[in-house]
């Protein structure tokens, strides 16, 4: 039988492209199945989704709980880098960094399917050290606002991750258009109230690691 490795030029291992593109249509699958039927979602329907054979998605994911880690994983490294890139332009415009991080991470909400929006919850490694990363680029964004006096004080990383946990969520009975539209709207909406002035005081945000705690709470 052919392996679906391959060694490339500098030894790492690397998938065959058939074998990788397998990868990517069970992550996909996976996808959609823990939003419609939760992560209870049977694997062999996972396997049909994805057009493969359920012995193919055991040699890429070899329990539900790998499927899940990958799911949410690569989630947060989506989330990762609209914090990265929205950080890159925020000297410039820091309202308008914050709006391209909220929108672009709606325009990925089918590909972000984490546990505040309603995915799958796991305590993995890696899953926690990238929430912890974006936390951190998400301080570093409303820090750099706030030093441009764009922001009003009360501000927190959690309002930011909050909202788009809230305006990610599926709306299955819009369509398509209607639901970008929709959201697009609130998050304008949000961008606006974040402007200092004469907006009303905020009761205190929780702090990010309590939304952490919370999530991994869930896992036991």
């Amino acid at each position: 039988m052919a392996s679906s490795t391959a060694r490339g030029s500098n030894g790492t291992v690397k998938l065959r492209a058939d074998a990788a593109r397998n990868r990517v249509q069970v992550l996909a699958a996976a996808r959609t199945a823990f939003r419609e039927l939760g992560t209870a979602a049977p694997l062999d329907e996972i396997a049909r989704r994805a057009g493969v054979n359920i012995a193919t998605l055991y040699r890429r994911f070899p329990d539900r709980d790998a499927l899940i880690r990958q799911v949410v994983v690569d989630g947060f490294a989506l989330v990762l880098q609209a914090a990265q890139t929205a950080l890159q332009s925020a000297e410039q415009d820091p309202l308008g960094a914050i709006e391209d991080y909220l929108l672009r991470v709606v325009d990925q909400r089918d590909l972000i399917v984490l546990p505040l929006a309603g995915g799958p919850v796991t305590d993995d490694p890696e899953a926690n050290t990238l929430q912890g990363q974006i936390a951190a680029t998400l301080d570093e964004l409303i820090a750099t606002a706030r030093a441009k006096d764009t922001i009003r004080t009360d501000v927190t990383a959690v309002d930011l991750t909050i909202t788009s946990a809230l305006i990610c969520r599926p709306m299955p009975y819009l369509s398509a258009e209607d639901a970008t539209a929709l959201v697009t709207r609130h998050a304008r909406i949000f961008i606006d109230g974040l402007a200092p002035g004469t907006a009303r005081s905020l009761p205190t945000a929780p702090p990010y690691e309590g939304i952490t705690s919370h999530r991994l709470s869930q896992t036991t």
